[in-house]
């Protein structure tokens, strides 16, 4: 409310493009300290939905449609080169991940997501790919409370650690991953497989090692 108001006692409201995000899901294990996830599957440190869909709230008026609500997805990675866009920047000549989201930001027509997938990691395993409706999650292991509640005055509750086999869940009817859906649709799990093994290949054979980064 602060930075809201002090943007518009300067007079800066038109010219000024707000967004307030969060990094990752809830710390489940931190109970009331920790946020909740509401209907999405687990939280902070998960590929699951709670683990990596979070709030985005933007403004800007006269540029963003204001009340308008975007079933697209879109991720932080995403807003580097929108913004150097917006700015008239240029971006690094090495490829970076994210994409220019602007068309989606500003409630073009028919806007779509400027990726055909997001992939999904934790450290250097691919863990999921998001396509669509469609999120695939490779055979992983991650941290869950199993249901229970989390902790009480600011103190953690352990974790315990899950495995999930491979498993295919449409998101549009099924935002909290409940029903594997990977029997009934083996064309989407191979083409996501294909997707993320390729993605992952192309992603692990461009690392730049510390040295080679040119300041």
């Amino acid at each position: 409310g602060e930075i809201l108001s002090t943007i518009n006692r300067l007079g800066l409201d038109d010219m000024t493009f707000v967004m307030f995000t969060t990094d990752n899901g809830p710390w489940l294990s931190y109970g009331e300290h920790g946020g909740s996830a509401g209907p999405l599957r687990e939280g902070k440190a998960t590929v699951w939905e709670g683990g990596v869909r979070v709030p985005c709230l933007m403004r800007w008026p006269g540029r963003i449609p204001a009340g308008k609500v975007c079933d697209e997805p879109l991720m932080t990675i995403d807003i580097l080169p929108t913004i150097a866009r917006l700015i008239g920047a240029k971006l690094p000549k090495h490829p970076i991940d994210g994409k220019d989201a602007w068309p989606l930001i500003s409630g073009a027509p028919d806007a779509k997501s400027p990726h055909e997938a997001y992939y999904l990691y934790w450290g250097n395993d691919l863990q999921a790919v998001s396509s669509g409706k469609w999120k695939m999650h490779f055979p992983h292991t991650y941290p869950s409370l199993e249901g229970k509640p989390g902790g009480k005055g600011g103190k953690p509750v352990p974790y315990v650690q899950k495995k999930t086999e491979l498993a295919l869940f449409d998101l549009e009817s099924d935002v909290g991953e409940t029903h594997d859906v990977a029997a009934e649709h083996p064309n989407v799990v191979e083409r996501l497989t294909k997707m993320g093994k390729a993605s992952d290949e192309d992603l692990k054979a461009n690392t730049r090692s510390p040295g080679k980064i040119s300041a």
